[in-house]
């Protein structure tokens, strides 16, 4: 495996959805490690991209404000990169029930677009492809690993695994060096904490940052992991550099879990706010998947991985970050 440090020295990097939670993290840090970043975005507010997440480094990274159903920008974009991260995804699970078509066409087609034009203009560029553990849908057993069976309880859910198995297939009928790195509940920094459509525990911050109520459905026991960015980015640049991950795909997921009603106790105490119980609402009781309990065995067994922050200490973090720019994420 590739020195992490040195790896990314004058590479040509291409991240779609990098206006976005995780990809302009990964931005960052990618730049940080010597890479020429190119940023693909359309800013769809259905995706949680904030142009704020960039503004150290506007000046240092190429910005193409495309959408990835526009095949002839992506493969303007993509013809000279050395590796791609797709961070592109229309990601509210609620939206995608009530816009299954929309969600089709970013999760689904948007995904081919990009497939194929790695295979058409620069089939050698190292493709990582971002899944969710939201794909299995409710356990069958516990800890789940990446041969669970796959039963998604949403439009989105169900459109990620049909991505996922996109890459697959190009990766084995294209040959192209693809892996997927499926994410669970990601929070930290330029999250989309402004509405309850994306990622809970980003709302709770939220809501927590504002002293409003952190509102948990019903009793809050289901598990659900949670992990900081940073070792999300992390564990996504070193697949990038680990050649053995070709072809794989993995869970990256923290090592602990915590059930919703205690990441929003967390919350509350270490940001502000307090911890309210509240009914499920019909919508949102339709699509639970229950405790999301997950193992990062495979994972750490492949690359040199670690997650390194815990829950309390990102809170702490998150909270630095956007105490005093908060009017920039509302």
């Amino acid at each position: 495996m590739r020195d992490k440090k040195m790896g990314l020295k004058g590479k040509k990097i291409l991240i779609t959805g990098g206006l976005g939670f995780i990809g302009s993290n990964l931005a960052h840090r990618c730049l940080k490690l010597g890479a020429k970043v190119t940023i693909y975005d359309n800013l769809d507010p259905n995706s949680g991209g904030n142009l704020y997440n960039i503004i150290d480094v506007k000046n240092d990274v190429e910005i193409r404000y495309h959408d990835i159903l526009n095949f002839d920008r992506l493969t303007e974009c993509i013809i000279d990169k050395d590796i791609v991260f797709n961070c592109a995804a229309s990601t509210s699970h609620p939206y995608s029930m009530k816009e299954p078509w929309l969600n089709l066409d970013v999760n689904g087609r948007g995904v081919i677009n990009l497939l194929e034009a790695s295979r058409r203009f620069n089939p050698d560029a190292r493709f990582v492809h971002i899944g969710t553990t939201t794909q299995i849908g409710k356990l069958h057993y516990q800890p789940a690993d990446e041969n669970h069976p796959e039963y998604p309880s949403d439009i989105y859910s169900a459109n990620k695994s049909s991505s996922e198995k996109y890459a697959l297939i190009y990766g084995v009928a294209h040959k192209l060096p693809v892996t997927v790195v499926r994410l669970p509940n990601v929070f930290g920094p330029r999250a989309a904490i402004h509405s309850s459509e994306f990622t809970f525990n980003n709302y709770f911050v939220g809501l927590a940052l504002q002293g409003r109520d952190i509102t948990i459905y019903g009793t809050g026991e289901q598990k659900r992991n949670v992990l900081y960015v940073d070792d999300a980015v992390e564990a996504l640049i070193k697949t990038s550099l680990n050649d053995s991950t070709i072809g794989e795909t993995y869970f990256a997921v923290a090592d602990n879990h915590y059930s919703v009603a205690d990441i929003a106790k967390l919350t509350a105490e270490h940001m502000g706010g307090k911890a309210k119980f509240i009914e499920w609402p019909s919508e949102r009781k339709a699509i639970d998947i229950g405790d999301a309990i997950i193992s990062n065995a495979k994972f750490k067994k492949a690359v040199s991985w670690e997650p390194k922050i815990t829950l309390i200490e990102g809170l702490k973090l998150t909270k630095k970050y956007y105490e005093k720019i908060l009017d920039k994420y509302f």
